[in-house]
């Protein structure tokens, strides 16, 4: 019983030193997006959530993308969590910049390639920060 809680133990032990470490980065439009990062790998994949949830939505998926050999980013988009911009003027809220300067984050971080995936609304923000690349 003492070496299978013990195997237990380091098993659980592993899967915590792959946990994510919270971040925070600039965006060009003077905003702040804060982040869970989990991995080291230097392929990068930025999560952006739907509209309804936040950078912890993506816990499960961020897991699985460490274990294939990624490096995961969830944001939080501005106004959720401690992410904050300024206020548009225009019918976009500036979500884009969000991603733009997460996959500019994994690239100065050492990522050699950057995916973005996005779910509902952050697959929009992320169709958007295409065009604005």
């Amino acid at each position: 019983m003492f070496i299978l809680r013990a195997l237990l133990t380091i098993l659980l032990l592993t899967r915590l030193a792959a946990a994510q470490e919270q971040v925070s980065f600039p965006t060009l439009d003077g905003g702040v997006v804060y982040a869970d990062i989990y991995g080291k790998g230097e392929r990068g994949v930025v999560l952006a959530h739907g509209g309804r949830f936040t950078k912890e939505s993506w816990g499960k998926q961020a897991q699985a993308l460490v274990e294939a050999g990624f490096r995961a980013l969830a944001i939080d988009f501005r106004g959720r969590g401690q992410s904050r911009g300024p206020q548009s003027k225009s019918d976009d809220n500036g979500v884009q910049y969000d991603v733009l300067a997460a996959v500019r984050y994994l690239h100065k971080t050492g990522a050699k390639t950057v995916s973005v995936i996005g779910a509902s609304f952050g697959g929009t923000a992320a169709a958007d920060a295409s065009i604005e690349a």
